[in-house]
């Protein structure tokens, strides 16, 4: 994760978030270094045993009107407490008035105060979300993902297999890209991988042979979509090199990113295999697993239920002598 500043959260929420900086003369380049954001608490009434100061920080109504009722004295004694250590930013909500000690304060020891319109709750309601999203782990894979029929596919493959072609051919079938050769995979949660595109070639892939192409131009804006969580890898593999497949669908398959375990599928390419319905099947059946249908392990228990009758038939006569 690159590192996360109070200007760069500001240029990038401040509109949303109807900020204004109240201390001009601070340095905005202050690093946030986790994704949190509280009040204050109790440390403005003098504990600050388990106070964590490398959180943001945002004064409410509650907190604004706590400080007011104190006198002048007792309030800069309070605001000379609580910034005294490293808070990368203030925020006060609610458009409230500033007592003037605290932007005096704040400025001397270099620590931003920044003002929001929004209520607290609104403000926390948006602001979270970013913070969890710019500190979630992240990576890049090679390959190219698609929504079909609402499954989040990752076709993964040695370059030049044919994923771009196999996510093309999906999209000229009412499906959806949403990226081809790199994919921006970042974690949400704990169990949650969501996948985009590049955003200077979103809505674009390369096919061998014509060169880079425009999705949405070629089949409307509905063919493309910005993100999807990703829900099976699909490995697409040389029919000579891909060994031990599974023909049953009762050995599982599972490809880790990001600490996630993803259920993966391993297609062995053969001349006129027709790869994209496959992989529509691939979607469908995974959607049926997810609402509780196992068909191959359904199967497997039929079987193994006629084959333990027919051993008890067996048993059963071997001892009838009449």
């Amino acid at each position: 994760m690159s590192v996360l500043t109070v200007a760069e959260l500001i240029e990038r929420k401040g509109e949303s978030l109807e900020l204004t900086v109240m201390t001009p003369d601070v340095d905005l380049d202050r690093e946030i270094k986790v994704p949190e954001i509280t009040s204050p608490g109790l440390v403005l009434a003098g504990y600050v045993a388990r106070f964590v100061s490398k959180r943001l920080h945002s004064l409410g109504e509650t907190e604004i009107s706590y400080l007011a009722s104190l006198s002048r004295k007792e309030r800069e004694h309070t605001l000379e407490r609580f910034l005294s250590y490293e808070i990368p930013c203030v925020f006060v909500t609610k458009g409230q008035r500033i007592p003037e000690e605290l932007l005096r304060i704040a400025t001397e020891n270099g620590i931003p105060v920044v003002l929001s319109a929004l209520s607290t709750s609104d403000f926390y309601r948006s602001i979270t979300p970013y913070l969890e999203e710019a500190f979630a782990p992240s990576t890049t894979v090679h390959g190219s993902l698609a929504d079909v029929y609402g499954v989040g596919l990752l076709f993964v493959g040695r370059s030049g297999i044919g994923k771009s072609e196999c996510v093309l051919d999906l999209v000229e079938r009412g499906h959806r890209l949403v990226a081809d050769d790199v994919v921006h995979v970042t974690q949400r949660g704990s169990e949650v991988l969501i996948g985009r595109s590049d955003e200077m070639t979103h809505r674009h892939m390369e096919i061998r042979g014509v060169g880079l192409v425009d999705v949405s131009a070629l089949f409307g804006v509905r063919a493309v979509r910005q993100q999807k969580r990703i829900e099976v890898v699909v490995e697409l593999a040389d029919w000579e090199m891909a060994k031990d497949i599974d023909r049953t669908g009762l050995d599982t398959k599972t490809r880790t990113i990001l600490g996630v375990e993803l259920p993966e599928v391993v297609i062995p390419l053969n001349p006129g295999k027709n790869i994209t319905v496959v992989s529509e099947v691939v979607a469908m059946n995974h959607l049926l697993r997810f609402s509780g249908v196992d068909s191959a392990g359904e199967l497997n228990d039929r079987l193994v239920a006629r084959l333990s009758a027919q051993r008890k038939l067996r048993e059963y006569l071997s001892e009838d002598y009449e």
